[in-house]
């Protein structure tokens, strides 16, 4: 499968809110948006990467540029994570098949320790505020990646 690269469109596919409801890419019409994708809440990876993009909201909504959180977990697992944490990010559920991470190509079989799984590759996209991509970047190492995303999104 081919994964959607900057140019391309960012699918418009419905998540849910961890908070209620739902969000689509199109609802971020005229802006931009970070949209991170990581694979399971309240692990510390995951944990790190959300309480470090929760530190630079306040810059990125400076910058008018929308910031949400996207995993597979279900909605109230990300609502207890994100009081658990103090999280200021908005975090959405890709639980629906296929969702989103299917249609970007970063759900997809991983392997640990002998064992194979289906998994999310930490990925984040920068999205324009007409839907297309802007910047991908690919198996995302969580150290300082919030703060490289904050400046390459000042500078776009």
């Amino acid at each position: 499968m081919t994964r959607p690269a900057p140019g391309d469109p960012m699918p418009d596919i419905p998540l849910e809110r961890a908070g209620g409801g739902t969000v689509r890419i199109s609802d971020f019409a005229r802006q931009r948006a970070i949209l991170f994708f990581y694979p399971k809440a309240a692990t510390p990876g995951c944990t790190r990467e959300a309480l470090d993009f929760s530190a630079l909201k306040p810059r990125f909504d400076a910058a008018g540029i929308t910031l949400l959180g996207i995993s597979k977990d279900p909605p109230a697992r990300l609502r207890s994570f994100a009081e658990k944490q103090g999280l200021t990010v908005d975090l959405a559920s890709d639980n629906a098949e296929p969702g989103l991470a299917e249609t970007l190509g970063i759900w997809t079989e991983k392997q640990l320790y002998g064992r194979r799984f289906m998994g999310m590759l930490r990925t984040t996209y920068l999205v324009g505020p007409d839907g297309t991509i802007l910047r991908v970047w690919e198996r995302v190492k969580v150290a300082g990646h919030a703060e490289t995303v904050l400046a390459t999104a000042l500078e776009a």
